[in-house]
């Protein structure tokens, strides 16, 4: 039988290789010898979605990569999640997320989701042609951070509608907004006072976790 650590090391291996079929079996395997659902999720599945944000900022992963390895991630999360939650293990923290009213565009959307949920985040996700409410209520309901994406050149412009709503709403000051998509730019996101940018869903996380103080 193989030890605990041989386990863990293929799980980190397969998640990193988009093997999404093998992931279910290891986590399964690994939760019978009796490890916490957490030291699957902190050593192994942090650890692999990290390397793979990694070689997609190196060039070495390209966006198909990336998404075979978010999927295989999202695998052996789905097995995780109701187990963590009983043993009440707290993320690292709490996005929503959505594209901004007149945009369905999501593809971006999605990986984004995944690829935060990789990294520890609890990931609500409204979906696409979002109304400013809906992401009120996602602050109300204890949202630290916000994502917005948009595709158009056109409904980007709702992205400084959802800021305004915050700012009426007396919430600006209790959460983070990071914006991003095809015609964002960081000059535009200081442009509309937003508190980050990510060009794409790798520096997404880095940018989240720097605005839950991680790093």
């Amino acid at each position: 039988m193989n030890s605990i650590e041989d386990l863990l090391d293929e799980l980190y291996e397969a998640i990193i290789a988009g093997q999404r079929d093998k992931v279910p079996s290891l986590v399964n395997q690994i939760l019978d010898q009796k490890v916490q659902p957490e030291i699957i999720l902190n050593d192994s599945m942090i650890p692999a979605m990290d390397v793979v944000g990694e070689r997609f900022e190196d060039g070495v992963y390209f966006v198909p990569e990336m998404l075979v390895a978010a999927h295989s991630m999202q695998a052996g999360l789905n097995i995780l999640r109701p187990l963590l939650a009983e043993t009440d293990v707290q993320p690292v923290g709490k996005v929503a997320i959505g594209t901004v009213r007149g945009d369905i565009h999501d593809i971006g959307k999605n990986l984004v989701t995944m690829m935060l949920e990789g990294a520890g985040f609890e990931v609500l996700d409204l979906g696409v042609n979002v109304p400013p409410e809906r992401f009120i209520e996602a602050v109300e309901s204890g949202a630290q951070i916000i994502g917005m994406s948009a595709l158009l050149t056109t409904t980007m412009v709702n992205m400084q509608v959802v800021l305004n709503s915050l700012k009426e709403a007396e919430l600006r000051e209790r959460v983070k907004v990071i914006i991003g998509g095809a015609p964002i730019t960081q000059e535009y996101a200081e442009q509309i006072g937003a508190d980050g940018y990510a060009e794409d869903a790798s520096q997404a996380v880095n940018v989240a976790r720097g605005l839950v103080g991680l790093y």
